[in-house]
């Protein structure tokens, strides 16, 4: 009981500290300038270890995607669009992320395995509380 309730504050905290955020992030860049990109850093991309190149306001930018990014099976060097703040080329993703991306599912997926462990909690805690008074 006390497994399923570590577990599902754990998912439940993971999922509104962390994975909520990141996709709200990147769905914030959906209006961003649009740019072509290469993959300059593959890795896992899904944590924010990728690392992209692109062109931007004549400048060559190396900046890193975002936790919640897809796109880390491929190779460095592969070409990808891009989307960044103006005023912060920093600030990209993937524009095949910018509806939220892998963030937003995980976000979900972890929100609601987080729901289905406190309620078995719950349940186990109401079982176990009539059987003491049996």
């Amino acid at each position: 009981m006390l497994m399923s309730l570590a577990l599902g504050l754990l998912l439940g905290a993971l999922s509104a500290m962390v994975m909520f955020p990141a996709a709200e992030h990147l769905r914030s860049l959906q209006d961003g300038e649009r740019a072509q990109a290469t993959l300059h850093t593959s890795g896992a991309c899904m944590t924010g270890q990728c690392e992209v190149t692109f062109e931007a306001g004549g400048q060559t930018v190396v900046a890193d995607l975002p936790v919640g990014s897809g796109g880390g099976k491929r190779s460095v060097g592969a070409p990808m669009t891009v989307r960044y703040q103006a005023d912060d080329p920093q600030v990209v993703a993937r524009e095949a992320d910018v509806g939220g991306g892998g963030a937003a599912l995980l976000a979900w997926m972890s929100g609601g395995a987080a729901a289905f462990f406190l309620v078995l909690s719950g349940a186990a805690a109401i079982f176990l509380a009539r059987q003491r008074r049996s």
